[in-house]
């Protein structure tokens, strides 16, 4: 009976250290390598430490196929306008943890101010023109959420 007490405390035991703390959103996006794009992006805009802090946050994260289809020449206009590109990786994060199960149809307003398009129809949901193709990444200070598509902010 002693053995299989300590049996079951050992597997119990291995399986907590097999699976890893949940980390932050920064974090998250900077070990998933589908993200490694928009982990770039967020160290070069200055919003890892945001991203880092209490939140809570929905990041709606576009994957790296979703950056491959943005023009070069908007990626160029990206990389040398720090604050546009604040801006649009802000229109991806709204306030709050919204799970996918949680997403109502209408509009919600981002970080960045502006409003964006949510549906939901069963477990399929849309961001603006962007499929969700990975939902409910959990992260300390929110959830993530991978899209297909970058959005971009409308014109101010």
């Amino acid at each position: 009976m002693s053995k299989l007490l300590a049996l079951a405390a050992a597997i119990s035991i291995s399986g907590c250290a097999t699976t890893p703390p949940p980390a932050t959103i920064a974090d998250t996006a900077a070990r998933t390598p589908q993200l490694s794009t928009l982990s770039k992006l967020i160290a070069d805009a200055g919003l890892a430490e945001t991203l880092r802090g209490p939140g809570p946050f929905t990041v709606f994260a576009p994957s790296d196929e979703a950056f491959k289809a943005v023009p070069a020449k908007t990626l160029d206009e990206l990389s040398k306008d720090k604050e546009l590109l604040k801006s649009v990786l802000t229109y991806h994060v709204l306030p709050g943890n919204v799970a996918a199960a949680e997403v109502k149809t209408g509009s919600a307003k981002t970080v960045q101010g502006a409003n964006v398009a949510l549906s939901r129809a069963g477990t399929f949901v849309t961001v603006e023109e962007a499929v969700v193709t990975q939902a409910d990444v959990k992260a300390s200070n929110g959830v993530v959420h991978v899209i297909d598509r970058v959005l971009i902010p409308p014109k101010r």
